[in-house]
Order: C-alpha cells, then structure tokens, then sequence
C-alpha cells in the first residue's frame, strides 16, 4: 500500500522567503519534496482565490508564510493576509474543507529552521487528516 504524501502549496512573501529558505538550505535542513513553494511580493498579496485554486488543484494543504508582525517590508500585508485567512477559514468551512488545511504563519526572515519545523508538523497533520477527497471547479 502506498503511502500518503500530502501535497503542500506555500505562498511565501518574497522578503521572508528568500532568507528563511536561504538559511535553512546553509544549515541542510530538509524540507520535503513534495511541496511547491510559491513565492509573493508579499503574505497580503495572496488572493482567496490563489488559496481555493490551489485546492482544486490537487493540494492537500495551503500555507500562506508572512514576515513577522511588525517586519513587514509594506508595512502591513502581514496583518491584510491575517485578516483573509481567518475569513477564508470560514468559507472553507462552507465548501466541506477543514480549516485545518490552511496554515498562516508569520515568523522572522532569520530563523530559516523554523521554515522547515513548521512544513514538517504541517505535513504531519495533514496526514493525520488524510487526503483531501473534495475537489472544487470554478
């Protein structure tokens, strides 16, 4: 029996990306293959509609990775991006997908090891919830 490998889209803010990633690469830290990481301009750029075509896409789990409150290079997309999450929670609700499947996070661009704790207790949840077994057309 195959083994579920959940596929994970990250939208990840350009200015925090680029050197979380950075470091977790200096330090060979893992993060799995089968996650697309997606870079944006910014955490508040990420449309609803970018998070649910993501899931009628295939992916199983939708993180949306910010700078860290106060850090934001546009001052305050981190906190637009909080406020949609937590409405775009709703409406998954709605459309019969756990919450659960999005994740928000925004952390500091230096702990680049944090990048990667977060996509593996990420994946570990959403393998505790299985494969996401809707799929939504537009």
């Amino acid at each position: 029996m195959k083994v579920f490998e959940p596929k994970i889209v990250a939208f990840c803010c350009n200015w925090y990306s680029t050197a979380g990633a950075d470091i977790a690469g200096i330090f060979k830290l893992k993060i799995e293959p089968y996650s697309l990481m997606i870079r944006t301009m910014c955490s508040g750029r990420v449309e609803p509609t970018f998070v649910l075509h993501a899931f009628s896409s295939g992916a199983d789990g939708v993180m949306v990775i910010g700078c860290h409150p106060g850090d934001c290079h546009y001052e305050s997309g981190n906190y637009k991006a909080r406020r949609r999450i937590m409405l775009l929670e709703n409406t998954l609700l709605q459309l019969g997908i756990e919450p659960e499947r999005l994740m928000l996070e925004l952390i500091p661009e230096s702990e680049g090891s944090k990048l990667q704790s977060l996509m593996s207790g990420f994946i570990d949840k959403l393998t505790e919830l299985g494969p996401l077994n809707i799929r939504l057309t537009f």
